[in-house]
């Protein structure tokens, strides 16, 4: 087991570099925010979809295009609208009535890096549109389905539910982002950076550092990764702890309505390990699973009226989770 941790950390240090020229490329328009471009680069080492949420002006968009740009892969965006009809994100079937048969007009989602802008302003329709391409990575259009390439990901982002012209996003394609990344105000300092900086005219192009292959590297290395069972215990009590809280000795039944779902333990598990790899760790520790929890299971509980009457929140009942559940 020591030769394999040995050998991953090795092929970690070969990828760092090229880890390292994705962060200096998108940093050339994205100032701070550290904690999101570590979260950007798990979903796209795990292959997993992310959801950026903070009020506008807080470079969610930009950050998305960035990565996208300093990526050499297909990239597209949709600025999602009340009027967006389904067929706009997937495709639809457009006769020729010269010939007399229907063809495939393929949609937006068609892409590797899908850019969901301002996801919770269009209806539920248009979200049950993208259910089963974040699923299973196809997209079926009349009678035939089609595969999407590989890789690909949904990088959405939305304003706070409590803004103007927005709908909560259905559970079930909430529950398929494997995290949902609150985005922050910058510091003082980092927000002074911003002003000198982009106050100027200067026209910041990003070129790209990161091919496909190298990603499927990454994700390779990924599965090598180590993750001891105590590791992994630790995170099905976790997880555990938000279906049933009496059962690990925490006092909040009365606060959740419902815990995360199976999706919480695979991707708390993918998540951490990816982390573990960002240091540059070929090994998941207990500290990797406390970092990216919150992210993994802040949309997955789902809590009782009594908890929004006292202004608990998701974020909340986690962090209690974590004080409470003995770390290994």
């Amino acid at each position: 087991m020591t030769n394999d941790i040995a050998q991953t950390t090795d092929m970690l240090k070969e990828q760092s570099q090229t880890i390292e020229s994705v962060r200096q490329e998108v940093n050339k328009v994205l100032v701070g925010q550290e904690k999101l471009m570590d979260r950007m680069l798990i979903a796209l080492i795990t292959g997993g979809h992310i959801l950026l949420e903070g009020v506008p002006g807080l470079a969610k968009t930009t950050a998305v295009k960035a990565l996208a740009e300093s990526i050499g892969i297909q990239f597209q965006r949709i600025s999602f609208t009340p009027d967006l009809l389904p067929a706009d994100v997937v495709g639809t079937m457009i006769y020729n009535p010269k010939e007399g048969t229907f063809a495939p007009r393929k949609g937006p989602v068609f892409t590797n890096i899908l850019l969901a802008d301002e996801i919770n302003r269009a209806p539920a329709k248009v979200q049950s549109a993208l259910l089963e391409s974040m699923q299973e990575h196809q997209v079926t259009i009349g009678d035939t389905t089609y595969p999407l390439p590989s890789p690909f990901m949904v990088m959405a982002t939305q304003n706070p539910l409590e803004q103007e012209g927005t709908y909560p996003l259905p559970e079930a394609q909430v529950d398929r982002f494997m995290l949902k990344c609150k985005v922050d105000y910058p510091s003082k300092d980092d927000e002074r950076r911003i002003m000198n900086r982009f106050t100027r005219d200067n026209d910041i192009e990003l070129k790209p550092v990161m091919s496909i292959e190298q990603i499927a590297t990454m994700r390779g290395i990924l599965d090598q990764v180590y993750c001891d069972e105590k590791v992994g215990d630790y995170i099905l009590d976790i997880v555990f702890a938000t279906r049933k809280p009496s059962d690990y000795k925490v006092n909040i039944d009365h606060q959740i309505e419902y815990g995360a779902s199976p999706r919480a333990s695979l991707f708390l598990n993918l998540a951490a390990r990816a982390n573990a790899m960002l240091n540059g760790r070929a090994y998941a520790t207990p500290q990797d699973v406390k970092e990216i929890a919150h992210d993994v299971l802040r949309h997955r509980v789902i809590l009782t009226y009594e908890a929004e009457a006292e202004d608990v929140t998701s974020e909340d009942v986690i962090t209690h989770i974590l004080s409470e559940i003995p770390v290994p």
